[in-house]
């Protein structure tokens, strides 16, 4: 078999690259001229230069391929021309699935993401792939874009393209070279800098074993389908905790009001953003999706998929000697 795998010099592909390989696929990695290769090391491939933007050079890229996994994305939740990031997860996932179509591939295993899901602010509500949600539900350009593509995926499922979703939830574990806003949680608390927490819950995954449930997925999914790979729903506060006992580091006891992280991300925002152009720590959107616990139900993909939820707790030992071992602390 030979799979065309986008975002592979990524956190979340990397994962999928690799379980692949140990499983005995032939790959196909799609790699920008920018694109830092260190998550390839060690990694035998076929690498082909190309953009998503650039319909042509997918097209190329997928002669010859049988199936695709394409779980490049643009993840961030502050972006300075948000015009970018539509082109990249929207446009660019419309472009590589009419590639698929144009050059025969047999299936094509599309990850989308959790943020995609019907939350509420009812904290004893778990959402699963029926929860009702539009675009309206969506914070952010991240989620917005994210939501559209989805719907790209699943609306070219249905004129005849063999394409399943995978919503994975928030992945944990080695190899987050950018790092992912998950990423920074747990930079952050090895630097000492979270004296504080809000109150908000998320769903984690350990990544390797997202990559597996993409192979699931691809073997098992039903076409036109979405299912979600989770793992454990915690608190911030919780996780805060596991962080602690697996470091010996103190974990934050004061608990900081909705309001005030709010005001926070408005001037860190304004101060990081708008004025230096950097990526800001805190951001408003961040904050307001905080508001609504993000805890899923994965039974869907559990019935149909063969997924097991596992602990997190080797993903998060994994993250932090990563990040030591890597000169981020």
């Amino acid at each position: 078999m030979l799979a065309f795998v986008t975002g592979a010099t990524g956190f979340l592909g990397s994962h999928v690259a690799r379980v692949l390989a140990e499983q005995g696929a032939e790959l196909r990695l799609l790699v920008r001229p920018t694109s830092d290769l260190r998550n390839l090391d060690g990694l035998n491939a076929d690498r082909v230069e190309g953009d998503l933007r650039d319909a042509a050079s997918i097209e190329k890229a997928l002669s010859g391929c049988d199936v695709v996994f394409h779980v490049a994305a643009d993840y961030r939740l502050w972006v300075r021309d948000p015009d970018q990031m539509y082109g990249s997860n929207v446009e660019g996932t419309r472009w590589l699935l009419e590639a698929a179509r144009k050059q025969g591939v047999r299936r094509v295993v599309y990850t989308s993401s959790v943020a995609t899901m019907g939350f509420t602010m009812n904290r004893a509500n778990v959402a699963d792939e029926q929860s009702p949600v539009g675009i309206e539900d969506m914070i952010g350009h991240y989620k917005r874009s994210k939501f559209m593509a989805e719907q790209v995926a699943v609306e070219v499922a249905r004129s005849g393209v063999d394409v399943v979703v995978v919503n994975p939830t928030t992945p944990i574990g080695e190899r987050d070279i950018k790092p992912t806003p998950t990423g920074r949680i747990v930079v952050d608390f090895l630097k000492r800098k979270f004296p504080a927490y809000v109150e908000t819950g998320l769903n984690l995954v350990d990544a390797t074993e997202c990559a597996r449930g993409h192979i699931q997925a691809l073997e098992k999914g039903r076409s036109g389908e979405r299912y979600i790979l989770g793992g454990e729903n915690l608190t911030l506060k919780q996780i805060l905790d596991r962080l602690a006992a697996i470091t010996g580091l103190k974990s934050p006891t004061v608990k900081l009001p909705y309001i005030v992280a709010l005001a926070a991300g408005v001037v860190d925002e304004m101060v990081t953003g708008r004025l230096l152009g950097r990526e800001p720590r805190a951001t408003i959107d961040a904050v307001r999706m905080g508001r609504k616990r993000m805890f899923v139900s994965s039974a869907k993909a559990e019935r149909e998929l063969g997924w097991r939820t596992v602990p997190v707790d080797g993903a998060l030992r994994r993250s932090v000697d990563w990040f030591r071992d890597h000169g981020y602390v």
